[in-house]
């Protein structure tokens, strides 16, 4: 037998004039935040056109005037200058020195310059991804609310990575640079503190989700906290610090790029050296091969995560 609940007529044109009162009330709300947008937007311009000697505005109709020198007259010489190879349009200048950069291993061969640029930053990226990770984890089992039962340690362990993760990398390169002089390692310095704070937020947040179940045992025996955390904690989260530690390797390598157009050594210097001096061949050549680098770098750090992780967590919809 089935029974039916009948709905006042009353009730529900009251139901239905609340919908329309709160949809109303989206819509309002909508068009003010898109409207305050607009005045913040329209302000910030008016500021940089008022603030910036070339005039922002009235230099705006040429934004793109570069793709005119970007173009090379002749489309080998990118290749040419990638791979080092000698142009039959040297003139003598930088514009078209592609052989002096080259990097001499054993007798005759070389890694062309811009190769070797890229592997110091690759390298800038990974190592300051391994310091990352290797304080990154002790912290964050340090932070987590379920597993350090001391909360003065646990806020202090806290505020100290956000500390680190607070300034932007360029601002601790700046800072370790008047230390240790401009180049790599103050690049590496500031990535990897940046990357403790970052990883050991995230890693702690996967710490506090973990099943308590296997740390309870290992209490209930008399294991210590070093001991719960090894055999317990640790082959739970791995696979998940592994996936966000290879993400993060993916966002240094374009910070690295970043921070060598402001000193830290890599291709970003030489890119930015070239895209200031006008020289189209040797800026597209920077930009393929950083292109192509990021891309490779994302798609294996992509297919290793699914690996570690598994296929299923990153199913939609199942």
């Amino acid at each position: 037998m089935t029974h039916s609940v009948t709905v006042p007529s009353g009730a529900t044109h009251q139901m239905a004039n609340a919908w329309r009162r709160q949809t109303s009330l989206r819509r309002l709300y909508t068009a003010i935040g898109i409207g305050l947008l607009v005045v913040a937007l329209g302000g910030t311009m008016w500021f940089a056109d008022e603030a910036n000697a070339g005039h922002f505005f009235d230099r705006l109709p040429h934004l793109l005037d570069f793709l005119s020198w970007l173009v090379p007259k002749d489309w080998n010489d990118v290749w040419r200058a990638m791979f080092d190879i000698a142009s039959p349009h040297d003139t003598g200048t930088q514009e078209f020195n592609f052989p002096l950069g080259r990097a001499y291993v054993w007798g005759s061969f070389y890694i062309p310059e811009y190769f070797e640029l890229m592997l110091t930053t690759l390298n800038v990226a990974l190592v300051s991804t391994f310091i990352g990770f290797v304080f990154a984890v002790p912290f964050s089992f340090i932070a987590a609310r379920n597993l350090t039962p001391h909360p003065v340690l646990r806020l202090i362990v806290k505020r100290f990575m956000e500390l680190l993760r607070a300034f932007p990398e360029i601002v601790i390169a700046g800072l370790f640079a008047a230390i240790v002089s401009i180049g790599p390692i103050a690049a590496i310095i500031a990535i990897g503190l940046h990357s403790i704070g970052a990883l050991g937020k995230l890693f702690y947040e996967i710490n506090e989700n973990i099943d308590m179940r296997a740390e309870e045992g290992l209490r209930a025996v008399g294991a210590n906290w070093f001991e719960r955390v090894r055999f317990a904690d640790l082959s739970q989260v791995l696979p998940n610090f592994m996936s966000y530690t290879l993400l993060r390797v993916e966002i240094n390598v374009r910070i690295s790029t970043i921070m060598g157009a402001v000193g830290g050594g890599g291709i970003g210097e030489e890119l930015k050296l070239s895209i200031s001096r006008g020289f189209g061949a040797k800026t597209l050549a920077l930009v393929l091969l950083l292109f192509t680098t990021i891309f490779i770098v994302d798609q294996f750090s992509a297919w290793l995560r699914r690996k570690l992780v598994g296929e299923q967590a990153f199913a939609v919809g199942s």
